[in-house]
C-alpha cells in the first residue's frame, strides 16, 4: 500500500484490491451513506454499499449515466432529492465510485448538500485516480462550457484501486495518460524519463512502472493543491493543455475522451510558446513525441479555430477579454503567458492543424 498525503488534510490511498476499506474511513456519526456510480460500474458500486452495509451504515446505490452525461444540473437535482427524501445530514457522506465525471459530480453535491457534506472518492479510471478525484474541484458542466459550475470542496479521502485499471478499456486507459504525462512536464521530468523508457509498458495496467507513475502524478498533483487549494496562483499550472482542450471538448459536445483533447491541448500550448518565444523548438518536439509513443493524438482539424476560439474565451482563466495560458519555458518550469497576439493564437492552431 501506498499513501499520498494531501497537504496533511487527507490521504490518497494506492493499493490493489482496497474498494471495500471504504466503511474504514468514512469516519465517525455516519448514519447514511451515498454511493454514485455510473451504468458502467454498477457491480463495483453495489460491492461498496455492500460493505458499508455490513458495517452498519445504511448505504444506498444511486446510478448516473456513464461519461460527461452524468455533469449536468438534471442529475445533481436528483441526488438532491434523494438526499432530501432519504433524510441525509451533515454527518452523513456521499461517495463517488467512478471516473473523474463521477467523482466531479458526487464531489459538487456532497459540496451543496447542506452547504456540505464529507465525500469518499473511489476513482475507477486513470484518469481519476491521477487528476480528477484529487484535490476538491468539483463541478457540472453547461451549454457554455465545462465546468463553470462548481466549487471546492476536498474529500475525507481518496481510494484508488489499482485492480480496477485492469476491466478498463486501452483507449481509454491510453487517454489517462496525458494527465500523467503533463505532471512530468509541468513538475516531475522522471515521469517523461520512465514514459520514454518503455512507451508500450506505459499505456499497461500491469507494467512495472505503473504504481511508479501513478504515484508520482497524485504526489505532483497533491504538492501544487496543497499550496493552492483554491486556484489562486500556483495551481494554475496543473491547467497545461486544458484551455484549448477544453475548448476542444465544448466544440465536439464532450463526445471525446478528455485526456486526448489535453494531449492536444499540450501540444497547442507548446507551440503558442515557441511562437511567443518562450520554449524552444526541441521541447516542442519532445511533447509530439512522448505522446505519440503513447498513441495520444497531437494534431486537430483544420478550419475549427472561430469554434475553439470562442470556447477558449469562456475558459475560467481568462480575465475580460485577456485570453491566459499555462506555457513553458522549459520542462518543469511553468510559466502564464497573457494575451497572445492573434499571430501567436494562429500559428500554434495552424501547427497542430491537419
Amino acid at each position: 500500500m501506498t499513501v499520498v498525503s494531501v497537504g496533511g488534510d487527507y490521504d490518497v490511498v494506492i493499493e490493489r484490491g482496497c474498494s471495500h476499506r471504504v466503511a474504514d474511513l468514512v469516519g465517525d456519526g455516519v448514519q447514511r451513506a451515498l454511493v454514485v456510480h455510473p451504468a458502467s460500474m454498477r457491480s463495483l458500486g453495489e460491492k461498496v454499499t455492500a460493505s458499508l452495509r455490513d458495517n452498519g451504515i445504511d448505504a444506498y446505490a444511486v446510478g448516473v449515466p456513464d461519461a460527461e452525461d452524468a455533469k449536468t444540473a438534471a442529475i445533481a437535482a436528483d441526488l438532491w432529492a434523494f438526499l432530501g427524501r432519504h433524510g441525509f445530514t451533515r454527518t452523513d457522506v456521499v461517495v463517488g465510485v467512478g471516473g473523474g465525471t463521477v467523482t466531479d459530480l458526487a464531489g459538487f453535491v456532497a459540496a451543496t448538500w447542506l452547504r456540505g457534506v464529507p465525500v469518499i472518492q473511489v476513482p475507477t479510471t486513470l484518469l481519476g485516480m491521477v487528476d480528477a478525484a484529487v484535490g476538491g474541484k468539483t463541478g457540472i458542466n453547461t451549454a457554455e462550457g465545462k465546468n463553470l459550475v462548481g466549487s471546492f470542496h476536498p474529500p475525507r479521502a481518496v481510494l484508488c484501486d489499482l485492480d480496477v485499471l485492469a476491466t478498463l478499456p486501452r483507449a481509454d486507459y491510453v487517454a489517462g495518460m496525458a494527465e500523467i504525462i503533463k505532471a512530468g512536464f509541468i513538475v516531475d521530468p522522471v515521469i517523461l524519463d520512465l514514459v520514454e523508457a518503455d512507451p508500450e509498458g506505459a499505456t499497461r495496467p500491469d507494467s512495472p512502472h505503473t504504481l511508479e507513475l501513478i504515484e508520482r502524478a497524485i504526489q505532483v498533483k497533491a504538492d501544487v493543491v496543497s499550496e493552492d487549494l483554491k486556484e489562486s496562483s500556483l495551481r494554475e499550472i496543473l491547467n497545461y493543455g486544458h484551455t484549448f482542450g477544453h475548448a476542444i471538448e465544448q466544440v465536439e459536445r464532450y463526445q471525446r475522451r478528455h485526456g486526448e483533447a489535453v494531449a492536444i491541448g499540450m501540444v497547442y500550448a507548446a507551440e503558442l510558446a515557441c511562437a511567443a518565444g518562450v520554449l524552444a523548438r526541441d521541447v516542442v518536439a519532445r511533447h509530439r513525441d512522448v505522446l505519440t509513443s503513447v498513441g495520444l493524438p497531437t494534431t486537430y482539424e483544420a478550419g475549427r479555430w472561430a469554434d475553439l476560439e470562442t470556447a477558449m474565451r469562456r475558459d475560467k482563466k481568462t480575465r475580460g477579454s485577456l485570453l491566459r495560458f499555462v506555457v513553458l519555458e522549459d520542462i518543469a518550469r511553468p510559466v502564464r503567458l497573457e494575451g497572445p497576439t492573434p499571430e501567436q493564437l494562429h500559428t500554434a492552431y495552424n501547427a497542430v492543424s491537419v
